[in-house]
C-alpha cells in the first residue's frame, strides 16, 4: 500500500514538473513588436566613437543611425533600415542587402554581438541603452512601388514589404504622373528618403510616413525584386 502511495505521489510530482516545464516553454516566444529606441557610443576602429541609435518599430521594422565621430573625414552620419526579429536570446537585424547584425538583450539594455552572433570579448563598451529620441532624418537609399490616387500617395517598400503613406509634394506628384502608364498604377521609385512620425487616421494613433529627400527616380518598367 505504501509503495502504491509513493508511486502515485511521484507520478503527480512528475506531471507537475512536466506541466511547469511545458508552461515555461510555451511562454518562450519571439519578442512581441514594440516601440523602443536605444542609443550608445560604440568602439570604432578609425574614429573616436560610433554614436549608434537604434529604433525598433511596432511593425517589425527598424531604423539604425550611425555617426562616425572624430574620423579623418570629419563627423559622418549614415542611416539604414530593415526588419528585426527575436530569437530566445538574440535580437536580429536584417538589413536591406540581407546583412545581419546581432544584439543580446541584457536587463533593459542591448549588448552588441559579433558578425556571427557571438559575444564580443573586449574591454570596451558595446552597450546600447534605452532612450527617448526622435526618428532620424538622415536620408537612406530606398526602393519601392509608389501609387498616387485620390490625392493620397503611398509607398510599398521593397525591403520590408510594408506599405507606408508618403509625404507628397508637387515635384513627386508630377514625376509619378509622368512615369505612370495608367491611372492608379504602381510605379517603381528609387530615392534617398527617411521616415517621419505623423498622426494616423485612427484617433490618438501615430504612424510612420516616408519622405523623399533627393535622387528621386521613377521607372514604370521595373518592380521590386
Amino acid at each position: 500500500m505504501k509503495k502504491i502511495i509513493i508511486s502515485a505521489v511521484l507520478a503527480i510530482g512528475a506531471l507537475s514538473l512536466f506541466g511547469c516545464h511545458t508552461a515555461a516553454f510555451n511562454h518562450e516566444k519571439p519578442l512581441q513588436a514594440m516601440q523602443q529606441s536605444y542609443s550608445g557610443v560604440l568602439p570604432c576602429a578609425d574614429c573616436s566613437g560610433l554614436k549608434t541609435s537604434l529604433f525598433l518599430q511596432q511593425d517589425g521594422t527598424y531604423i539604425l543611425q550611425e555617426e562616425y565621430q572624430g574620423s579623418k573625414e570629419g563627423d559622418q552620419v549614415f542611416a539604414s533600415y530593415g526588419r528585426w526579429a527575436r530569437t530566445a536570446d538574440k535580437l536580429v537585424l536584417t538589413g536591406n542587402k540581407g546583412d545581419k547584425r546581432y544584439f543580446h538583450p541584457k536587463d533593459e539594455n542591448l549588448e552588441m554581438l559579433d558578425m556571427s552572433g557571438e559575444p564580443i570579448t573586449s574591454q570596451f563598451n558595446y552597450t546600447l541603452k534605452p532612450v527617448q529620441q526622435h526618428l532620424p532624418q538622415t536620408p537612406m537609399a530606398m526602393n519601392g512601388m509608389m501609387q498616387y490616387s485620390a490625392d493620397v500617395a503611398s509607398f510599398k517598400d521593397c525591403v520590408t514589404g510594408k506599405v507606408f503613406p508618403m509625404s507628397a509634394n508637387q515635384s513627386l506628384e508630377e514625376g509619378y504622373l509622368t512615369a505612370r502608364k495608367a491611372p492608379n498604377q504602381l510605379v517603381f521609385l528609387s530615392m534617398d528618403g527617411h521616415f517621419m512620425t505623423e498622426p494616423s487616421m485612427e484617433e490618438g494613433q501615430m504612424q510612420n510616413a516616408v519622405v523623399a529627400d533627393k535622387n528621386v527616380k521613377f521607372d514604370a518598367t521595373k518592380s521590386c525584386p
